[in-house]
């Protein structure tokens, strides 16, 4: 059993042919999977998606690149949405600094709105982290002092320090399909060093495909590769790394069922 914890599956490259992609998703033994909130404002698309599919669910928050355009949305706002039972998780939020879509303060403001979510609620955080290690290391220690909080380092393309420090805190850190490009071997020396008990695997679909995929849409059954990848890295089993990150994904995501979940697309 394996987990595809980060997705958009509202994102058009995915939306046309969900039936498929979430039937290819739990062929290939991947039996949950949570699609990303990257606007607030379009959370009912999102809750009306996840409610179609049984092992489907939601999170609730605003990407860097819009943090700037919902501001307005008060901590208590997020808050009060995640109730919904498909709502699982909050985010994605961080620290962009490789495009800059959004001013670095607006998305600073943004998650640290989102990481007082998530520690109201104990839902876990996703966060993404791009070329912004040092203040994403700084903020998110401040914020653990305040109070912990659970979260992931979603799709984690940074450096050895903020996985140590991070994962030292007790965030998760989840590595992508860029895991397994040839010229990661920087990022896998990374992987190697996180703890097993620290470690997700995801797809960030439609984004990031893993090899062979590379440079097609990327989709959940192609979690498969990236832990096939990561289970190398670690000098597991296949089974050992998805025994793994499933049980931490569980203890993490603990309002998403563990019984019952579907073996198919049903």
């Amino acid at each position: 059993m394996l987990v595809d914890h980060h997705c958009h599956l509202d994102f058009p490259q995915l939306a046309t042919e969900l039936d498929d992609v979430v039937a290819r998703a739990a062929q290939a033994g991947v039996r949950a999977i949570v699609t990303i909130s990257t606007r607030i404002r379009r959370l009912p698309e999102l809750i009306a998606l996840a409610e179609r599919y049984r092992n489907v669910f939601c999170s609730v928050g605003t990407h860097p690149h819009n943090a700037h355009e919902e501001l307005d949305i008060p901590v208590e706002e997020i808050v009060r949405l995640s109730d919904h039972p498909k709502v699982v998780a909050i985010g994605e939020a961080g620290l962009d600094y490789f495009y800059k879509k959004s001013p670095p303060e607006a998305q600073a403001e943004g998650l640290r709105r989102h990481i007082a979510a998530a520690r109201i609620t104990g839902l876990p955080l996703e966060i993404h982290s791009r070329d912004a290690d040092e203040d994403m290391v700084r903020i998110i220690e401040a914020e653990h002092a305040i109070g912990p909080f659970p979260a992931i380092l979603h799709c984690f393309t940074g450096g050895r320090e903020l996985a140590m420090r991070a994962a030292m805190l007790g965030v998760m850190v989840s590595f992508s399909g860029v895991i397994t490009f040839r010229k990661s071997d920087e990022l896998r020396a990374v992987a190697a060093e996180v703890p097993m008990d620290r470690l997700l695997v995801e797809t960030d679909a439609p984004f990031l495909a893993p090899e062979p995929f590379r440079g097609k849409t990327n989709e959940p059954a192609h979690v498969v590769h990236t832990a096939d990848a990561l289970a190398r890295v670690k000098g597991v089993t296949r089974q050992e790394l998805a025994t793994a990150t499933t049980e931490n994904f569980f203890r993490l995501f603990r309002k998403v069922p563990r019984a019952g979940l579907a073996a198919s697309a049903a």
